[in-house]
């Protein structure tokens, strides 16, 4: 086949990206739209890139040592991409390719300006735009400076930052190639860039405009400030304009040159509105043919506009799929579960199949629509209080949206607005026997699952298993089970207000619930320290454990003195909580049983940091306190007036709380305990399709929906694109932020904390375990990597269940996702921890290591000097 090594840009579209690149393919599609303008010009294509390549055989090994790199060591990868830009540069560009290059240039004028511009194959794409890691050359004029830019553009693929982006998202140097784009220079009265969707709120009704004087390259280097205007249904809503002092002009020569701006002309707008409502109608063209919200960069040249480049905006998050065109407002689920990863496609379809309520897909997360609530006065006030008590940026999102007034449409009092937020919440005795009779209930469930799953195999398993799916909600929805669990949490929100309205008590509650009986996570966490106490007496088997990597370590143990009582512990504990891991949520996230070496940094921290018997120690004294701390608010109450009554109504909700708030975690223990079962099955015909070479790998089956996978065991035949395409995206999934709250424009709405009582600088949370605590912040955003000392301070992005295990060795807790009643919270209350949740950025703007202070009774975090 003879190599094609330029191309002309008529001649390309979107199909040819590993021909010519993102940018090429994507000038291409838009010079085939009616009405876009697009200065003309070729391709160097890829070919000519490869051939460049092969004629430098020690680039090879020094992609190998580049593929090694860890992405944060900076100084290697400013060395070694030198070397390898400096080795592309130095190689002479062969006579037949040069002349396929200066043949393109004499058709369209030798000595004319062009832009050299790079266009790699991993550019422009949907899930990874590359924005700014290739270089681009303006006005280069005469063969010879268009050859040695073309190189320079090659070369370029290897920049520092374009290599670090790689390396950071999991793109192979090799797989990646460089084509370059010749394009006819244009000499633009006013240049920018085109957003056709807003990105800072992500609302794709709205577009915006950034223009400046000259050519884009002064806005592009941040040279100046753009004139900046918001368009929405053809309508200039919103304007900024800039005082642009300088801007950027090509030479006569060749090259650009920075140039002041007449000062009588710094602060006029660069475009008009005409011009500008004109603008936004060419880019919702370029949006429709690319079929998504573009970025793009045009020339304005007597009052004609030019499109130099469109790519897709990569950072928006995107919108859930809707059957209908009305507005709807979403709620994020991972807010309230606590895990606000992306998940694989297996895991979102078995929650979806599993859950209460219809949930909805988009960037890897579950969002529930609660428009109709919303829009229904007989709903949205229940909506609203437990979206306050849960998280107030939540309510205060939702409360934005509804300040709208023409967004969510009003349903007449007393319309359907979807099923009652928060469940039942029917009178009940305050009878432990309840929550035993529910824990049996359950477990008597998963038995019967355990044992009726064995002999089902291929397409049976999968009918069992919708079966099953509706046994696992049946539990879920148990009325008794509902009502358990709205006893806890209302008895604690009532003794909270009427302690504070009566006592002048900040979140009395903390302190009640210390200790609380039969909560199984929090059990969980003390169970660990039990196993500490076995292992800390054998010093053989702590030092083999600081050397483990491999899962298989259990095995290994009897071979120490004292391994085999140690492996025995660690099995019992796996045997109750081995079905538990960070992310629970997603089906497809290794479990501890399945990967038990993410508890043995755990397991070393506590035989370091506490004294045998700290398990029974711990629950007791809190126990003791909270008891304390009953005696003392009932005896303080009966001192009021009406106080024997007073104290009489808070002995019964002090009762009903310490009986029913343990359970709140019972439920989530029982999701989980029964995802592990389904998983293993769903395994096992994973590995039968692994066998038969109908995939390549078991765990494939987790980029496959529920009913994809049931469709491949039926038909042994599987789409590998479909699989690989599920793979990047997931990958590209872990760059967005999901928000709390969105609308189907896309909008993200963030809420916000409406406080003035908290010190300058301080970060703002949600109060959710009470006391004052101080303390070296440690960041940890994996627990695997957890390494404690006594009085740490956990700062972390969500907690789950499975965090519990380092609960027990810090002091408090400092989350960006939480609230009152979820799992986090429930914990650090009955370890007496004090914590602040929903802390925005908390990552982020605490550094490691840094000392804070906590306040857990009014909800804010001190950075100390």
């Amino acid at each position: 086949m003879i190599e094609q090594y330029v191309l002309d840009l008529q001649e390309v579209d979107e199909t040819q990206v590993a021909v010519v690149g993102g940018k090429a393919a994507h000038l291409g599609g838009l010079s085939r739209i009616e009405g876009i303008r697009v200065p003309a010009g070729f391709c160097v294509t890829t070919a000519a890139f490869r051939r460049i390549m092969a004629e430098a055989p020690s680039i090879d090994d020094r992609l190998d040592q580049l593929s090694r790199l860890n992405p944060d060591d900076r100084e290697a990868i400013r060395t070694l991409s030198a070397v390898i830009r400096r080795t592309i540069e130095g190689i002479a560009i062969p006579g037949d390719l040069a002349a396929a290059i200066t043949r393109a240039l004499a058709q369209r004028g030798e000595q004319a300006a062009y832009a050299v511009r790079s266009s790699a194959t991993a550019e422009d794409m949907p899930t990874a735009s590359f924005a700014g890691q290739q270089d681009t050359y303006l006005n280069v004029v005469g063969p010879a400076a268009i050859l040695q830019h073309v190189s320079r553009c090659w070369a370029s693929l290897f920049t520092e930052r374009a290599v670090t982006y790689r390396l950071r998202n999991g793109f192979g140097h090799r797989k990646v190639h460089m084509a370059v784009v010749v394009q006819q220079m244009v000499f633009p009265d006013a240049a920018g860039i085109l957003f056709t969707a807003d990105p800072v709120t992500g609302n794709r009704k709205v577009a915006t405009v950034d223009a400046g004087f000259g050519l884009g390259e002064a806005l592009v280097s941040g040279l100046v400030n753009p004139d900046v205007f918001k368009v929405r249904d053809g309508e200039v809503v919103a304007e900024a304009i800039a005082a642009k002092q300088r801007a950027v002009h090509a030479l006569p020569a060749g090259g650009t040159q920075e140039v002041a701006i007449d000062p009588q002309r710094q602060e006029q707008p660069a475009l008009t509105e005409a011009q500008v409502v004109r603008l936004v109608q060419l880019g919702r063209r370029i949006e429709a043919h690319f079929g998504r919200p573009q970025d793009i960069e045009w020339c304005l040249v007597d009052d004609d506009f030019q499109i130099v480049q469109s790519r897709p905006i990569t950072t928006l998050f995107p919108i859930p799929a809707a059957p209908d065109r009305d507005n709807h407002v979403y709620l994020s689920v991972g807010h309230q579960q606590m895990m606000t990863d992306p998940m694989k496609p297996l895991g979102l379809s078995m929650w979806q199949l599993t859950a209460m309520a219809p949930m909805h897909e988009a960037g890897g997360r579950l969002f529930v629509d609660v428009t109709r609530r919303l829009a229904s006065p007989a709903s949205r006030a229940g909506l609203l209080e437990m979206a306050g008590r849960s998280d107030p940026l939540i309510r205060d999102a939702l409360e934005t949206v509804l300040d709208r007034h023409d967004f969510v449409p009003a349903l007449p009092d007393g319309g359907p607005g979807g099923p009652p937020v928060g469940g039942a919440s029917a009178p009940i005795e305050t009878d432990p026997a309840i929550v035993t009779e529910l824990i049996e209930r359950s477990q008597a469930s998963i038995a019967a699952l355990r044992r009726d799953i064995r002999t089902k195999t291929g397409p049976a398993l999968f009918e069992f298993l919708l079966e099953a799916f509706q046994e696992h909600k049946r539990v879920l929805s148990d009325p008794l089970s509902m009502q358990a669990i709205m006893a806890g949490m209302e008895a604690t929100w009532w003794l909270n207000d009427r302690l504070r309205e009566c006592l002048g008590e900040k979140n009395a509650a903390d302190t009640l619930t210390l200790s609380a009986p039969g909560n199984v996570t929090s059990e969980m966490g003390l169970a660990l320290l039990d196993v500490a106490d076995v292992i800390r007496p054998h010093p053989e088997v702590v030092a083999f454990l600081q050397g483990v990597e491999d899962d298989g370590f259990l095995d290994e143990l009897p071979k120490f003195a004292g391994g085999t009582e140690a492996r025995d512990a660690i099995e019992a504990y796996l045997d109750r909580y081995g079905m538990r891991c960070v992310g629970e949520i997603d089906i497809t996230r290794p479990r501890w049983r399945e990967r038990p070496t993410t508890l043995v940094p755990v397991i070393l921290d506590n035989v370091r940091n506490f004294e045998p018997g700290a398990a029974k120690r711990r629950f007791e004294q809190g126990r003791q306190k909270a008891q304390k701390k009953a005696q003392e608010v009932l005896e303080r109450l009966r001192a009021l007036p009406d106080g024997e009554q007073k104290a009489d109504e808070t002995k019964r909700m002090i009762d009903r709380v310490r009986t029913f708030i343990g359970y709140r975690e019972y439920p989530k223990y029982g999701i989980v305990s029964r995802y592990f079962v389904y998983k293993q099955a769903l395994l096992e015909e994973a590995e039968r399709l692994a066998r038969a070479n109908v995939l390549p790998e078991k765990e494939d089956i987790f980029y496959l929906t529920f009913q994809e996978l049931h469709d491949v065991v039926r038909s042994n035949q599987v789409d590998d694109k479909l699989i690989q395409q599920r793979k990047d995206a997931f990958r590209s999934y872990h760059a967005l932020t999901p928000p709390r709250v969105l609308t189907s424009d896309g909008e993200v709405i963030a809420g916000a904390y409406r406080r003035d009582d908290v010190p300058t600088g301080a970060l703002i949370g949600l109060p959710v375990s009470a006391g004052t605590i101080e303390g070296r912040a440690r960041v940890i955003l994996d627990m695997a990597q957890a390494d404690l000392e006594p009085g740490d301070i956990l700062v972390t992005a969500h907690t789950d269940p499975s965090w519990t295990p380092l609960f027990v060795a810090i002091t408090g807790l400092v989350t960006e996702v939480g609230g009152l009643m979820t799992h986090g919270a429930v914990i650090a209350r009955e370890y007496g921890l004090p914590a602040v949740v929903s802390v925005v950025d908390a990552t982020r703007l605490i550094p490691d290591g840094q000392r804070i202070r906590v306040h857990g009774s009014d909800g804010y975090v001190e950075i100390l000097p």
